[in-house]
């Protein structure tokens, strides 16, 4: 089993430039390597491999002209070849549309890294090339600091590293090679009920509140909403024309609303990672989803943003690969299982269920109960039919 791993990294200004350029030699490799095969295509040749590719890409580098790519670490430009070629080959597949070129503006600055070339210390990591230099005070330089100490076991089989910029900080994930879970859970089955007015009802009357109504979100997205008119109002005072002048303290300020606007979105994600692990301590013999048409809910406009918010497949995502790595089973329920609308005493299916209607009351066997908590139950049932079958 490979587990992925993201830690922050802390580099200085000089670092910090470094890996700004490797991102570009690897941004110039890719585009490069599209270039050729669009343009070996259209003169009617067959598929250039990744190898063909490389051979070619290193006789470029013997030019005057490219030489500046001979300060960089080989690995870099061979990986991007090879994510080129990649989607290039999954586009005539049908997989994927034409790969896009990458933009300076906007692609996301990353690279990748070889595997026998990084090494981690428990509180730095060892790049390659970061410096052309041979002298040991120099060397130090290829040393860039971990912003969690510890977090990345030192000897271990590493794959795929890569080294991304999020627009504020520079990330680097790596998968770990671990022992799979052979442990067979006991623990009494969960059905889970995701919603809006709270985030999961379970089956085992356990339930987690809605976290964007919190006094702590509801006032970060307050000042980010003041933010936003802010910047707004900036490039209207700004304007020359039908042109938008984009000045410093524009700059500052929509640095600032990214810190705003990341600092949410990490509250939001910590809490579904809090509230899934304790889900999953619990060890189930198995925990059952719905598959919700979150595409459909969107276009509610009433409820898409608190739908938004609350980060439907995130939460489903997290329960899915927690369950494989705990040997927990991870049942889906049809996405047109009346888990609301049924009784989970008689059966019966209330058709007329409104989203208004909070608690359920069954015109049959009389049964009263909460409307969220029912579908929990429902769902329960559901995994234990196909279980049986």
């Amino acid at each position: 089993m490979i587990k992925t791993i993201k830690v922050m990294l802390l580099p200085n200004n000089k670092q910090k430039t470094k890996l700004f350029e490797c991102a570009g030699t690897a941004r110039f490799a890719y585009n490069w390597a599209l270039d050729y095969e669009k343009a070996n295509y259209e003169a009617g040749n067959s598929f250039l491999s990744h190898y063909e590719l490389r051979k070619i890409f290193t006789k470029l580098k013997t030019q005057s002209e490219y030489a500046w790519l001979n300060d960089y670490s080989n690995n870099i430009t061979k990986q991007s070849i090879k994510d080129a070629c990649k989607a290039y080959q999954n586009f005539f597949k049908g997989i994927t549309k034409f790969p896009k070129f990458k933009s300076r503006r906007k692609s996301k600055p990353s690279f990748y890294v070889d595997t026998s070339k990084i090494s981690f210390t428990s509180t730095h990591v060892k790049l390659e090339k970061m410096t052309t230099s041979l002298k040991k005070n120099k060397q130090k330089f290829n040393l860039v600091k971990l912003a969690e100490p510890d977090r990345i076991p030192i000897d271990a089989k590493y794959s795929n590293p890569r080294i991304t910029f999020d627009g504020l900080n520079w990330w680097i994930s790596v998968g770990i090679d671990c022992e799979e879970s052979h442990e067979n859970p006991t623990n009494k089955e969960i059905g889970i009920d995701i919603g809006i007015k709270d985030l999961a009802v379970c089956s085992d009357r356990s339930s987690y509140p809605n976290i964007n109504k919190t006094a702590k979100v509801r006032k970060l997205k307050k000042k980010k909403r003041r933010l936003q008119r802010r910047i707004s109002k900036k490039y209207l005072k700004n304007r020359k024309g039908e042109r938008y002048c984009k000045t410093h303290n524009i700059v500052k300020s929509e640095r600032k609303l990214l810190k705003l606007t990341r600092k949410l979105t990490n509250i939001r994600h910590s809490y579904l990672h809090f509230v899934t692990s304790e889900i999953i301590s619990r060890k189930p013999k198995f925990i059952v989803l719905e598959d919700l048409n979150v595409k459909g809910m969107m276009k509610n406009r009433h409820l898409s943003k608190a739908i938004q918010e609350q980060c439907f497949y995130e939460f489903y995502r997290q329960i899915q690969y927690k369950s494989e790595w705990h040997n927990i089973e991870f049942i889906t329920a049809d996405r047109y299982y009346p888990s609301s609308k049924m009784c989970s005493r008689c059966g019966n299916i209330k058709k007329d269920l409104k989203l208004s209607d909070r608690i359920y009351h069954c015109s049959v066997c009389g049964l009263v109960i909460d409307r969220d908590f029912q579908a929990s139950v429902n769902l329960m049932n559901y995994g234990l039919k196909i279980q049986s079958q």
